[in-house]
């Protein structure tokens, strides 16, 4: 019997309900495997400016963020801009790349892209979104969607009007992160809010925002109604969190499982240094809850080969079947 989707975009359907963030400088080729090894349900790529893509020629780096691997469905490719001519132009140079999915951010509230009326810089600019939207649903052969957040402050939280216009215009989904520009990824991220734009569209809604375990999957959609959930911060060094696996649960053994793929998955795809390089602030997270467990020659190798003898000296340090909780509750206990 064949599986239905949860929800389609579009006509793109989609299988799960916990999807990956588009994180810049973690949502790579490597990490995205991974996480849909687990179940990440979609596969958002690092966010690309417009002007990168504008050239006659890609610069490799920009062109590698928009890199997919045969069979990373749906693939939704992830740009920023400020001018809708540019973001059409953009877009249509992608397409021919092959997204199932274009995506604009309206999140980003980093000021070097926000303050330029980028990111979330442009929902104070309604009628820049309507532009945008409007080119993009009418020249574009694949679905367009757009990432949001609440607004830019608590004084202009203009998220249902921009929910709205991004239907009226021809979104086919919208991912909310609860919180607004000003406060970043301080204080708590607003689920009645994700659940005021669920009501006031018909389209998908993703939302973002806070969901740190397994049970805050299900408790955000039983709270917003929202169609699926984007994890972010919680999910570095943790794709377990997709296969909804608490990582207090997981055994030593299956931690070094996933770092020993994931390096091997790095230094495939960047070449031996840069993968080790690059994997290091991956492997931070992956150990950073367990006690007494020493790294530094993990993080200071370049050599693949040497990173596994110490990989495995660590596995040996730790029988493989003790699960994290336990060592953490050791430890608290010792140190009483």
């Amino acid at each position: 019997m064949m599986q239905q989707p949860l929800f389609t975009v579009g006509d793109v359907p989609v299988f799960g309900d916990a999807i990956l963030s588009p994180m810049a400088g973690y949502s790579d080729v490597p990490y995205r495997a991974l996480c849909r090894a687990y179940g990440s349900a979609m596969h958002y790529t690092e966010f690309v400016p417009v002007e990168a893509l504008l050239g006659k020629r890609v610069h490799e780096r920009f062109r590698q963020r928009l890199d997919t691997q045969p069979g990373e469905h749906p693939m939704v490719f992830q740009i920023f801009g400020n001018n809708a001519q540019m973001l059409l132009d953009a877009a249509r140079r992608i397409q021919e790349w092959e997204p199932d999915i274009i995506d604009i951010n309206m999140g980003c509230a980093t000021r070097k892209v926000s303050g330029r009326g980028a990111g979330v810089g442009m929902m104070p600019q309604p009628k820049l979104i309507e532009e945008t939207f409007k080119l993009l649903s009418q020249h574009l052969e694949v679905p367009v969607t757009g990432k949001i957040r609440l607004g830019w402050d608590a004084t202009q939280e203009n998220f249902l009007q921009i929910g709205r216009i991004l239907e009226q215009n021809g979104a086919a989904l919208i991912a909310m992160h609860g919180r607004t520009k000003v406060q970043k990824y301080g204080g708590q991220a607003n689920w009645d809010a994700i659940a005021e734009l669920k009501q006031a569209v018909s389209v998908p809604v993703i939302g973002n925002g806070d969901v740190q375990t397994p049970q805050d999957i299900d408790r955000m959609k039983a709270h917003t109604g929202c169609d699926a959930v984007m994890i972010g911060r919680a999910a570095i060094g943790n794709p377990w969190i997709f296969a909804r696996q608490r990582r207090e649960e997981l055994q030593i053994g299956e931690i070094i499982k996933a770092v020993r793929l994931h390096a091997r998955e790095m230094v495939n795809y960047y070449g031996e240094t840069s993968g080790l390089r690059q994997f290091r602030k991956h492997l931070k997270q992956y150990f950073e809850d367990i006690p007494d467990i020493e790294l530094d020659r993990l993080l200071s190798t370049e050599s693949f080969a040497e990173f596994g003898v110490f990989l495995g000296e660590v596995e040996t340090a730790v029988p493989a079947d003790v699960h994290i909780k336990n060592l953490q509750e050791s430890l608290s206990f010792h140190s009483a």
